[in-house]
């Protein structure tokens, strides 16, 4: 389908311009990120005043107190701050900036998408490991970490999309990946749920990844590959293939790509091959949030029959 083009009023259109510079700005600063983005947060969510009130101490109840102090990330917890393998210094960085990419998702801006998509543009430069030019990502992205994913030049990422990069998440250039589709690095083991192991994922160049679809951690969709709606993939899309179904298999090469490519079927599994070496360093307090005995029936310490 053929787009139209559409754009704002040349005055309105450089106010935008000016604020996504002046954003870009800020969180080049030599700034601690945590406050610019508490600053930012508070900017976007016209909390302004509310903000400077806790930064200078004066009382509020004690509700609004938190709500206002939790627009700077240094008084929020994440998920990804409890994953070992992490440096921490490095997701330390990543948390600030995911922290203002989710929050800018909750604010009336985000909404306008003349002012959105530069504005998650921007961000990304920051966020990400790499991020080429003219990538439009829209509305409820959920991001793991942020340092972890390489992304190339004009990828559109559409609504509700889920990039998990705890391990390592590549895409290519001109990439397409539908609204709700999830794309994972890491997976955990069938018995015991705590026992993760992280992988590479890579989304070659020019792929198409259909509404709601899922590429397993550690799996490969080929170039100029097409995944079809609600497909489950658990091995590679070879280049030029289209494939279909849970768990999703090769069913026909795209018109003009026979020559070269080989024929379809079922897909080949080489996530061992992206599997990461991942060594976790330093004293920390390790953590059970289950509490399981996964001793199997029959062994020393099982509580079963």
């Amino acid at each position: 389908m053929t787009k139209r083009h559409v754009e704002l009023p040349p005055e309105v259109q450089a106010r935008i311009d000016e604020a996504v510079a002046f954003a870009d700005e800020r969180l080049s600063a030599d700034e601690p990120t945590g406050a610019v983005v508490g600053e930012l947060l508070a900017m976007l969510h016209g909390d302004r005043a509310a903000y400077e009130r806790y930064l200078t101490g004066r009382s509020e109840e004690p509700i609004a107190t938190v709500r206002a102090a939790s627009y700077d990330p240094r008084n929020a917890l994440t998920e990804s701050e409890h994953w070992a393998e992490q440096d921490p210094e490095e997701l330390r960085e990543a948390k600030y900036l995911n922290y203002l990419w989710r929050g800018f998702d909750e604010s009336p801006l985000a909404n306008n998408i003349a002012f959105a998509l530069p504005f998650r543009r921007m961000l990304a430069s920051h966020l990400f490991e790499e991020v080429g030019e003219s990538c439009r990502l829209f509305g409820g992205i959920k991001i793991q970490c942020g340092h972890n994913i390489v992304m190339g030049d004009n990828v559109v990422v559409h609504n509700d999309v889920l990039l998990d990069d705890r391990g390592e998440l590549v895409i290519g250039d001109r990439v397409s990946i539908a609204d709700r589709t999830h794309l994972h690095t890491h997976s955990h083991d069938v018995v015991d749920q705590s026992d993760v192991t992280n992988y590479r994922t890579v989304i070659d160049d020019d792929a198409r990844l259909g509404y709601d679809s899922m590429v397993n951690a550690g799996c490969r969709v080929g170039r100029n590959a097409m995944v079809g709606a609600g497909a489950m993939v658990r091995g590679d899309v070879p280049d030029h293939h289209v494939a279909v179904g849970s768990p999703a298999e090769s069913v026909k090469v795209k018109p003009g790509w026979e020559t070269v490519a080989r024929e379809p079927g079922p897909l080949e599994r080489r996530s061992v091959e992206r599997q990461l070496d991942d060594e976790v360093t330093g004293e920390f307090e390790s953590v059970d949030e289950f509490g399981r005995d996964l001793t199997p029936p029959g062994r020393s310490g099982s509580n079963s029959d």
